[in-house]
This record gives C-alpha cells, sequence and structure tokens, in this order.
C-alpha cells in the first residue's frame, strides 16, 4: 500500500515537473511564432491578382515576423493541387494556403477536389475581396445587361470566362441561366486576360471577370461595363450600374482572397497569424496598394470568416445546383 502511494506520488512529481517545464516553452514557441521561414502555397500561376496579393501579404508579414515568408505557386486543378497539398502538410503554422472563393465551389464541382474545407482547414483571415463584373465589346449592339440579354435571345451570342468552375464563370450562368432565362455560350479561358482580351477583339459579346481584370480597359471606353455584382456601384467606376439595378434584385457575388491553415494548427497561433495580419489591412497604405489593383481589404476575426465560408459555400453549391453543372 505505502508502496503504490510512493509511486504514485513520485509519478505525480513528474507531471508536474514536466507541466511547469512545457507550459513556458509552448508559450514562448506561441510568442515567438514564427522562428523559421514560413511557406505560403498560392494554387494558381504567378502574376494573377491572388498571386499579386500574396506577394503584398508575404512582403508585410516578413516585416511583421522578422521571418521569410516564401511564395510557392502550385497551380493547376483549378487550385486543387495547391490546395491539397496544405491540406495534407503539419499544422504547426508553417505551411499556410492563400486560395480564392474558389476553395468554397470546387466541394460542388468535384467528386474529390483532394481536401474538404470543413474537414481539413480553419480560415485564418478574409483579405480582399472584389465584385465581378460582366463586360462587353464592341462587337455586342446593345449598351446595357438588360439590352445585351434581350439581344441573346434573337441571336446566338457567347461570352467569355476566365475559367469553368470560376467564379465569374458560375456567376454568369445563374444570371442568363436561371434569372433571365436565357441561353448565351459560354466559351472558358485560361486566365480573366484572355477572356478580357477576347471581348476586346470581338472573339466573344460579353465576358464575366473580377473587377481587376477589366476596369482600366472601361476607363479608357474599350470595353463596356454592362454591370458589377456588388450591392453597390463602385466608387472607381460610378457609371456602372450593379447587376439589381439592371433588373435582377438581390443579385451579389465576389472574388474574394484569404488565408488558410491545417485544421490541426494550434488555435494561438491561428488567433496570432489573424491579429498579426489584421493590422496589416488596417494600414492605409496597404489598404491603397490593394485598391490600386481593385480590391477592397476586408479583415474580422477567425469565427466571422468561418461563418463567412459556410455561408459561400452553400450559397455556390446551390448555385452549381441551380444552373446544372455536373461534377467533375
Amino acid at each position: 500500500m505505502k508502496n503504490n502511494f510512493s509511486k504514485k506520488f513520485i509519478a505525480g512529481l513528474i507531471s508536474i515537473f514536466l507541466s511547469l517545464i512545457v507550459w513556458p516553452c509552448t508559450a514562448q514557441n506561441v510568442s515567438d511564432f514564427p522562428t523559421k521561414q514560413v511557406r505560403l502555397v498560392v494554387p494558381y500561376a504567378p502574376g494573377g491578382p491572388t498571386d499579386i496579393i500574396a506577394r503584398l501579404i508575404s512582403q508585410r508579414l516578413s516585416e511583421a515576423w522578422k521571418q521569410t515568408v516564401l511564395i510557392d505557386n502550385r497551380p493547376g486543378a483549378g487550385g486543387n493541387i495547391g490546395t491539397s497539398f496544405v491540406a495534407k502538410s503539419v499544422g504547426d503554422g508553417y505551411t499556410i494556403l492563400l486560395n480564392t472563393s474558389s476553395i468554397t465551389v470546387n466541394a460542388s464541382l468535384f467528386n474529390n477536389p483532394g481536401y474538404s474545407l470543413d474537414k481539413d482547414f480553419i480560415g485564418v483571415a478574409n483579405i480582399a475581396s472584389s465584385p465581378n463584373m460582366i463586360i462587353a465589346g464592341k462587337s455586342l449592339q446593345a449598351k446595357t445587361l438588360k439590352d445585351g440579354i434581350e439581344e441573346a435571345r434573337t441571336g446566338k451570342l457567347n461570352y467569355g470566362s476566365p475559367g469553368e468552375g470560376t467564379t465569374p464563370h458560375l456567376s454568369a450562368e445563374y444570371l442568363f441561366k436561371v434569372l433571365a432565362k436565357v441561353y448565351v455560350e459560354p466559351i472558358h479561358y485560361k486566365g480573366a486576360g484572355p477572356a478580357v482580351n477576347a471581348a476586346l477583339t470581338g472573339e466573344v459579346q460579353f465576358s464575366s471577370v473580377a473587377v481587376p481584370a477589366a476596369s482600366q480597359f472601361i476607363k479608357t471606353n474599350r470595353l463596356m461595363g454592362l454591370a458589377v455584382t456588388s450591392t453597390k456601384r463602385l466608387p472607381t467606376l460610378p457609371d456602372v450600374p450593379t447587376v439589381a439595378e439592371s433588373g435582377y434584385p438581390g443579385f451579389e457575388d465576389y472574388t474574394w482572397v484569404g488565408v488558410f491553415v491545417p485544421k490541426s494548427t494550434p488555435e494561438n497561433i491561428v488567433e496570432k497569424m489573424n491579429a498579426d495580419i489584421q493590422k496589416i489591412l488596417d494600414d492605409a497604405t496597404f489598404k491603397d496598394r490593394l485598391a490600386n489593383i481593385g480590391f477592397e481589404a476586408v479583415g474580422g476575426n477567425v469565427p466571422q470568416f468561418n461563418q463567412y465560408l459556410k455561408k459561400e459555400s452553400d450559397k455556390w453549391a446551390k448555385v452549381v445546383q441551380e444552373i446544372g453543372m455536373p461534377k467533375q
């Protein structure tokens, strides 16, 4: 009996001793995070708006953390290759993901995207967002979205998208097919740039892209901005009406960019990342740099972002179902 008591007593002392050693180290590790290079995975090719935002945020995080935040572009399969790589990574905060709204869409588009947003990721912070836009080149006679849709009823028209399954593609399909009940043939390109160029050259009558890809051409009158998918007109393009103003109330969607980590990442590291990113997003200079490429800083806490992710996932699942798009 006495022997058992002694063993338990010694075991208890060892447990207390270990906790006193481990607890300060853990707290210290979190407060000092990161202590080495961080990999920021971007599941798209270099040069696009997402990659530009990644480079802006990585530079600021490198300065804040006093550690290199290295951009790792892993494009392919609509963002699934890079995203699934991070999903399988160790949740220690040293491999993070910067992805777009496609992460909430792909579960509805692919039978096996290689990850589950809900099971494999925590949303750390919503960095920036921009509405999508329906644009038209000179080959479209109509000057408004409403008239353009009526023109589509009388003849075979087409539109360019940055790629099948992107939010601009789904946005246009929902607008034309579900709301307007007219068929406009989608022509998919490898990115927003080629989709804009197709409208410029008259290869397509419409294109649906995120605002940053087309705004400069609208300002110089080389393209017509028919409608933006935000709830209000944009200060940078005040003459372009919203889709709601054009006769389709309740229509709203955005292309947004956010930071994610594997689900197993400790909560205190997630919270530290969020706080550090929020400081960057509050900086006026950083906001201006986002505005220059057509995005608006978002921010907010971790629960807010994850609630938004659930809402976006539900919305896009409904859109995919209503437009009748088969899974890949």
